[in-house]
């Protein structure tokens, strides 16, 4: 295995160079650039990482219903602790988003026994990490902790009277809050936060993963007593795993969760909420206006599909010859053919909901017209054309490498096998998971383009100067306006002088 991935570093890193090498161009007209991109396909890979094998972990349940995953690997003598409580922001209250957000974010700011100072000196004099968040748009909380394996009892007994025991002090909740709101203010400012914002309510209207932010309301409503509740409700071991991987041995691992977790009291956790989707019925075209902007954000996309559908690994591999890396499609038309942004990309997000197929770039106002134009070509072409054969490869390739490459962190390949048991996927998955995406032909990937690219539910987004960009935008179907402030906006701004 280990001369595998030697082999396979060195072709990758000789990709990644051609690939980086090549800077973007300036702000000539794209008249002027070149169009003659060509797919040369003479990089050397070694057909024996198509090959590539997830080696299998340890599984232990205790008498408390926590599931345990363990990987032994002792290359490098460290350890890392990976909790999931399969809770999160969809199970955050209506009336208060990023509940969910609020518990993790606080857990490490004290306990029953140690104060928040008092945990972050045992982790500095443990040369340990410590990190729990629980993001908008998923329902699981991630809780992780690493360090060098001879510290690995005491790193768990920090982290689970961190998990278990949380104070939630009042102080630190209302310097918490101070920080939030304003990062509240902050992401109004970022174009990027308002295309995705738009672009999820778009497509999941009332869905709760529509929503990317909490809110000022929800902020003040943020009490010790609130945290509590949903820890409390939610943080029980029948609603987690436990992924420990690295230089440890099953049987320590075992021992070690048995003493620090196995007195942990289980008890009944409300169902995860109901995640069908209708998504959107019709194309529509949404134009943020953010003046002064000089560039557009650009999002286009709809929804897909949840991660145990086994359309995954196909769609996942039409996805990389369309937007997938610096070699996909939309990269090599919009940057290095037309020169009209520094990248494009597409990206297929999934979960126990169906996630998105959206596609993105950021260019200049005068070439948000072009922009928009080739992103419409490229994904009418992935529908009416099958993908030539040595394109298909390398995305292939591509995609296995990358797998190849999760093999050299341990805790990279625990959290696999934890989307094993989360998702409900095959207990085989990853065995197959190399031989899986050999077989995608051609055929396939153009069947995944029409099945998920659904031109006529297309969702675009576009965040930028409206008096610049509008005309451009119509161009495409009729415009709903908002402020960045996610208010509908009515009129039609008046062209910037000197536009047409």
């Amino acid at each position: 295995m280990e001369k595998r991935t030697f082999k396979f570093l060195i072709a990758f890193g000789l990709t990644t160079a051609c690939a980086f090498a090549q800077q973007p161009p300036s702000a000539v007209d794209s008249q002027q650039l070149p169009s003659h991109v060509q797919r040369l396909n003479r990089v050397p890979v070694n057909p024996e990482i198509l090959k590539v094998k997830l080696p299998h972990p340890t599984e232990v349940r205790l008498p408390n219903g926590l599931t345990i995953l363990i990987l032994e690997r002792h290359k490098l003598p460290t350890v890392s602790f990976s909790l999931w409580i399969k809770s999160g922001a969809l199970s955050d209250p209506k009336n208060m988003p990023g509940l969910a957000s609020f518990t993790a974010d606080l857990l490490r700011d004290g306990t029953g026994k140690r104060s928040t100072s008092q945990i972050a000196t045992e982790l500095d004099e443990l040369g340990a990490t410590f990190n729990a968040g629980a993001g908008f748009a998923s329902n699981l909380t991630n809780i992780n902790a690493s360090g060098l394996s001879d510290s690995a009892d005491k790193l768990m007994d920090l982290m689970s009277d961190i998990v278990l025991n949380p104070s939630f002090p009042a102080d630190e909740l209302e310097r918490f809050v101070r920080r939030e709101k304003t990062a509240l203010v902050q992401a109004r400012t970022n174009p990027g936060f308002l295309a995705r914002e738009r672009f999820n309510r778009a497509v999941y209207g009332d869905f709760p993963a529509a929503i990317l932010s909490t809110t000022t309301d929800s902020l003040q409503k943020a009490t010790p007593a609130a945290l509590k509740g949903f820890h409390d409700t939610y943080y029980a071991p029948n609603n987690a795993i436990l992924g420990i991987a690295g230089d440890i041995t099953p049987l320590q691992a075992t021992a070690l969760a048995r003493k620090y977790f196995g007195k942990w009291t289980n008890h009944p956790v409300p169902a995860a909420p109901a995640t069908i989707v209708a998504g959107p019925s019709a194309k529509k075209i949404y134009l943020v206006d953010r003046p002064g902007s000089v560039q557009s954000n650009i999002l286009a996309g709809g929804l897909s599909l949840r991660r145990s559908d086994p359309d995954y690994i196909p769609l996942e591999i039409a996805n990389r010859v369309l937007g997938g890396g610096s070699a996909a499609r939309l990269f090599m038309n919009l940057r290095e053919e037309k020169g009209y942004t520094y990248g494009a990309y597409s990206r297929v997000s999934s979960n126990i909901y169906p996630g998105t197929l959206v596609a993105n770039t950021e260019v200049r106002n005068n070439v948000t017209d072009g922009s928009l134009h080739e992103l419409m070509y490229e994904l009418q072409r992935l529908r009416d054309q099958r993908v030539p054969q040595a394109e298909l490869a390398d995305a292939k390739r591509s995609i296995v490498s990358s797998f190849a490459l999760s093999l050299e962190n341990p805790a990279a390949v625990i959290n696999r096998w934890m989307d094993v048991k989360y998702y409900g996927l095959p207990a085989d998955y990853w065995d197959h998971y190399s031989e899986q995406v050999a077989l995608v032909n051609a055929e396939t990937v153009q069947r995944m383009a029409r099945k998920y690219v659904n031109l006529d539910r297309l969702q675009i987004v576009v965040v930028g100067d409206a008096k610049e960009v509008h005309t451009a935008v119509e161009k495409y179907g009729a415009v709903e306006m908002y402020d960045a402030e996610g208010k509908p906006v009515a009129a039609k701004p008046e062209p910037a002088s000197g536009t047409k």
